[in-house]
């Protein structure tokens, strides 16, 4: 029965390749472009009403108030988005995008590994560039992603892609960045579909994972002081912890439970850390403003976790965190499907008192910061990478998001893809 489906879905996946519903990857910019009169989101905190973005080689050469500058025009390809926006790249951390095609079809899913300890285990080469998936994020403005594994106590390694390429050796932006650590709970939560309630019990084995825990990160410690070791692959990757070449990725589902594994890390040397959680963080926001580590939250499309917190507190954690000092980046998590909403969970932010260009950094420079990759990516800043894209109003807005042209490291992408061919045919038929 397995190997029917399989078959099926991979009949199913040949058959909107020909009808042409994933993109074929761009070309390499071969011309000087540059957007006149659009109204410029740098992603910063600024913003520029009437704008002069240029970009050569895949690489942003002019940003600037178009009043102020003189440009030879005959030079470049000119795009006039007068009256629209123009919006650095959004980035979309701590997904599966590229792993998953259908989360209910296990032969389609490759974001985890057996086992409990695997840092040797790397996302990026299980990436799936021909994924239906990853033409319907584009089409919101999501140009790159953190593709990241799931599953046991360390789930390996995450890389950030773009969104375009051949195969993952193109989409490669920055590889093997983040170690994802899933830290055991103080408490397990169950639910009882009778009663339709959460009942709470203590996690008996707790003190006995994180003392496995400390081993590992003291065992790997001590491999890294030997001169004449022999090729242990877990333990050599941890390495990269130690000298800051990789973040550390805490996921914990408590404050305490967030607490302890910072203070761990930092007793084990870990140099760069960042946490993944929700409402929990807000109950701890000095130690982590304190502490200097970002926080990347899971959706604000949620409900609380507890009965005594505010309906709305998911939809204000953003702008509440931020206010704290704490450095705050947005994602998703569940059916990938939803990760296409990450511009509109910004949007939610601002409508729960968040400042439209803070909201902005969220999915940009924020993110780009805590990913440690904001040299390259995250704002419209001369020298950066020009991935970046044009909307024809507030791209954070789900009524006025309608994007006109997008580029990813230089090159000009399609936009359209298999929702938009769906949509076409049935306007057709229906006459809409």
């Amino acid at each position: 029965m397995n190997k029917i489906i399989y078959i099926l879905v991979l009949l199913l996946s040949f058959s909107g390749l020909l009808n042409g519903q994933v993109p074929i990857p761009a070309k390499d910019q071969d011309k000087p472009i540059i957007v006149m009169n659009a109204t410029a989101h740098l992603g910063n905190g600024s913003v520029i009403d009437n704008s002069a973005i240029a970009f050569e080689n895949g690489k942003l050469t002019i940003v600037a108030d178009a009043s102020t500058i003189s440009v030879d025009m005959s030079k470049y390809d000119v795009i006039d988005a007068t009256g629209q926006h123009v919006y650095p790249g959004f980035i979309l951390p701590n997904s599966q995008l590229g792993l998953v095609e259908v989360n209910a079809v296990r032969a389609t899913n490759d974001q985890s590994e057996d086992g409990s300890i695997n840092p040797n285990v790397r996302s990026i080469i299980a990436y799936n560039t021909d994924s239906e998936n990853i033409p319907t994020m584009r089409f919101n403005g999501i140009l790159l992603t953190e593709t990241t594994p799931v599953g046991g106590t360390i789930s390996g390694t995450s890389s950030v892609m773009e969104l375009e390429g051949w195969n993952w050796e193109d989409a490669a932006h920055s590889t093997d960045i983040a170690m994802h650590l899933n830290w055991p709970g103080k408490t397990r939560r169950r639910f009882d579909f009778s009663t339709f309630t959460v009942s709470e019990s203590p996690n008996q084995n707790y003190t006995k994972d994180v003392a496995a825990l400390k081993k590992h990160f003291e065992d790997a410690k001590s491999y890294g002081q030997l001169t004449d070791r022999a090729a242990n692959l877990k333990l050599e990757k941890m390495q990269g912890l130690f000298d800051g070449s990789i973040t550390l990725m805490i996921h914990a589902s408590g404050p305490k439970e967030i607490i302890e594994a910072v203070n761990l890390a930092k007793a084990q040397g870990v140099k760069k850390m960042a946490v993944v959680a929700g409402i929990p963080a807000l109950y701890i926001s000095a130690f982590l403003r304190d502490n200097n580590i970002g926080v990347i939250i899971p959706p604000v499309h949620s409900l609380p976790t507890r009965p005594d917190q505010d309906i709305d507190l998911p939809y204000r954690l953003p702008h509440l965190l931020t206010e704290e000092g704490v450095t705050v980046g947005l994602s998703h998590s569940g059916m990938l499907a939803n990760a296409r909403n990450l511009p509109f969970y910004a949007g939610t932010a601002v409508a729960y008192g968040m400042n439209k260009e803070d909201a902005l950094k969220t999915i940009t420079s924020n993110t780009a910061e805590i990913l440690g990759i904001s040299d390259r990516v995250g704002t419209l800043t001369v020298g950066k990478n020009a991935t970046l894209f044009i909307s024809e109003g507030d791209a954070l807005d789900i009524r006025s998001s309608v994007l006109s042209d997008a580029f990813i490291s230089g090159k000009r992408i399609t936009l359209d893809n298999k929702q938009q061919a769906l949509y076409k045919r049935y306007s057709d038929k229906y006459g809409h």
